[in-house]
């Protein structure tokens, strides 16, 4: 080892990278010799070994945050859990060889990095990392930054609070298993419902939800009980909107729908540290979706299982390479 770095960082490396916007399947090339990024002095130089996809991913490849992103050629990925190799002259808080995570774009479509994390090394700032959690793997680890980030600042902004109930719109997938598990564990909600498809209501109860809802069977604004808090995930904030209390709150991840809260992540080290015991002591959970994790080399069918807007929890790449 040698100035505070491992010996053996390559120069090159392979990554997932586009060159030009469009559709997964057109645009994102496996590349074996894409430069390793050099770090800046707030930040870390990680060896990767796993990674998690996220919706934003295929919409920022599909050019719709072009006014404000960064312009290709873009190695894709948000999600990151690795081992550090190499750390910048004013970074503290990380030393070689520390295992962390996190999600490396402090704004998720303002500017994000043109080199994210689905490659064999990455750089990140210091200050959107944490320890990973002992207990967690790389690939349990990997799959939170993003979306238990967005369930956690969400719920912060909607003011739940021990006593107040809330309704999950789409609470089997990455965010939405994560708000049900911290609406009852971490916020103390008095009661959570989720609404699902049929084959994933026992997922939504295993998590904590008290109502499990089958959105394919029932209309969640037609129940008599109304909720403090909505937590919309999947672009049904109009229907939210019907289903929450007088002076109550909805909050969107997905598109504005005014009077609803519409809401993005902003990256953030600490609130992984403060979530840190949860998930340490097991009471909030990563959840994968079954069909993974999928192997670097299979990441465009990953792409392709994300897109179907059915995963299970997170898609998560694992190993890399």
């Amino acid at each position: 080892m040698a100035g505070g770095s491992f010996d053996s960082i390559p120069s090159v490396n392979k990554a997932w990278i586009y060159n030009d916007y469009g559709k997964c399947s057109d645009v994102l090339k496996f590349e074996s010799n894409v430069a390793v990024p050099q770090v800046k002095e707030d930040q870390v130089l990680l060896k990767v070994l796993a990674a998690a996809l996220n919706p934003i991913d295929f919409k920022r490849m599909l050019g719709r945050f072009k006014s404000i992103d960064s312009p290709p050629p873009t190695v894709v990925g948000y999600d990151v859990a690795g081992v550090v190799v190499k750390v910048g002259s004013q970074v503290k808080k990380f030393k070689v060889g520390d295992e962390v995570y996190g999600d490396i774009n402090e704004l998720a479509a303002q500017k994000p990095k043109n080199f994210g994390t689905l490659a064999e090394y990455t750089a990140a700032d210091d200050k959107v990392l944490a320890l990973k959690p002992k207990s967690l793997s790389f690939a349990e680890a990997a799959s939170l930054p993003l979306a238990i980030e967005t369930a956690y600042q969400g719920l912060l902004r909607t003011e739940l609070s021990p006593g107040k109930s809330v309704l999950v719109l789409g609470g089997a997938g990455g965010v939405g298993t994560l708000v049900i598990q911290l609406a009852k564990h971490v916020f103390g909600a008095s009661k959570v419902a989720a609404t699902a498809s049929t084959g994933k209501l026992d997922l939504l109860r295993s998590l904590g939800a008290d109502l499990a809802i089958d959105y394919t069977k029932e209309n969640f604004e037609d129940l008599p009980e109304k909720f403090d808090v909505v937590f919309d995930t999947v672009g049904e904030a109009e229907r939210g909107l019907k289903a929450v209390k007088e002076g109550g709150k909805v909050l969107t991840i997905v598109r504005p729908a005014p009077p609803a809260i519409s809401f993005g992540v902003t990256s953030s080290g600490s609130d992984l540290d403060k979530l840190e015991a949860y998930l340490e002591s097991g009471k909030v959970k990563a959840v994968i979706d079954p069909k993974g994790p999928f192997h670097f080399c299979n990441t465009l069918e990953a792409f392709a299982h994300l897109e179907t807007a059915r995963a299970i929890g997170k898609v998560v790449i694992y190993p890399i390479p």
